[in-house]
């Protein structure tokens, strides 16, 4: 029987995971505003990322999150999203909206593992209640409201895992190429940068393999898988069903773990422009460059996803296809795809309804 604990550690692990289980929705651009209703109907742009079983799918203006539970089926949260450049102009600007996108996304991500942990608690409760595990149970105190993680702990958990991300990827590479250059290595500011970014990508590996091996994150690998599927569906201009689904790949060039590898890439190439000496003055500027190595991965993704099958595209997504194939996806369950194609169906109902002029006179 599942605790609230272990609840709590499945949505922290899907929390440290969650770029990695991201596919972005590529900027929505001025060009797509001119197309007709017919072409922006086939041109709507998907991403998603894998929950607590389930599936959030996001279109330029809505999402739906979809989760399984063996009680209740498939049960729902879906909404409207206004983009980031309406919300401040500058988010249109090349670097800018980088961060613009992947923010709204990540803080999307973030109250879609909330939903999905809320809907395993639910089950958790009702589940104990029909076998009498507990005192409360069998006073039937667990009826009335139905039981939920505060927010506040959900933000706790994203606070951890900000700080295990710096602790993982900037301060521990920094402390071992440190101690290596006191040891007498004589490589110079790129050596030191080189053995940095060495220490980094091979944490970042060393902690995917780690985490792999966990029960439960090989399931939202494969509802990550699930995602890709559906998302390549809609792509094809194919009817999204579970067996049109399975003619593609569980690996996706959009996803967060190509996003990750080229941030790492760029993160290397950059620091080894910036000759500071210091470990604390190295560590602060790893700190402060990182919103601009954000939106300059992003860019760079963004310009590979407009060339696709240039030489480029397929130099800028290798890595990451090459680690989903290894790791971070894997081929899922029908039951999952279609958990995937329900969260993709909510999503463009909600985005054609968005996309309707208002009645007149109303409002």
């Amino acid at each position: 029987m599942k605790s609230q604990g272990k609840i709590l550690l499945r949505q922290l692990g899907r929390l440290l995971l969650l770029p990695m289980t991201l596919v972005a929705r590529p900027a929505h651009t001025p060009e797509a505003e001119r197309q007709s209703e017919a072409e922006q109907e086939t041109q709507i742009l998907l991403g998603g990322q894998a929950v607590i079983e389930g599936v959030l799918m996001r279109a330029p203006r809505s999402y739906c999150v979809a989760v399984r539970t063996s009680s209740r089926g498939i049960v729902e949260q879906r909404g409207t999203l206004r983009a980031p450049a309406q919300r401040w102009r500058g988010f249109r600007l090349p670097g800018l909206r980088g961060l613009g996108v992947l923010g709204q996304t990540l803080v999307l991500g973030i109250r879609a593992l909330h939903f999905s942990a809320n809907a395993a608690l639910e089950e958790e409760a009702k589940e104990t209640k029909e076998a009498g595990e507990t005192k409360e149970a069998k006073a039937g105190k667990t009826e009335g409201k139905p039981q939920e993680f505060p927010a506040w702990l959900l933000w706790l958990q994203v606070a951890f895992s900000v700080g295990f991300f710096i602790l993982l990827y900037k301060f521990l590479p920094l402390v071992v190429a440190t101690q290596i250059e006191r040891l007498g290595f004589s490589g110079g500011w790129l050596g030191f940068n080189l053995i940095d970014g060495l220490v980094r990508l091979l944490l970042f590996l060393g902690f995917l393999y780690l985490i792999s091996l966990w029960r439960d994150i090989r399931r939202t690998f494969e509802y990550h898988g699930a995602e890709h599927m559906t998302v390549y569906t809609w792509e094809a201009a194919q009817p999204v069903t579970v067996a049109n689904a399975r003619a593609f790949p569980p690996e996706h060039p959009r996803c967060g773990t190509s996003f990750l590898m080229v941030v790492m890439l760029v993160s290397l190439l950059l620091y080894a422009l910036i000759p500071v000496e210091g470990f604390l003055l190295r560590f602060a500027v790893r700190l402060a460059l990182l919103p601009f190595i954000v939106g300059v991965s992003y860019e760079i993704i963004r310009a590979a996803s407009q060339r696709r099958g240039s030489r480029f595209f397929r130099a800028a997504v290798a890595p990451g296809m090459w680690l989903q194939r290894a790791v971070t996806t894997r081929q899922p369950s029908d039951d999952q795809i279609e958990v995937a194609i329900y969260a993709l169906n909510g999503a463009l109902e909600v985005e054609r309804a968005a996309a309707q002029p208002a009645p007149a006179g109303a409002g």
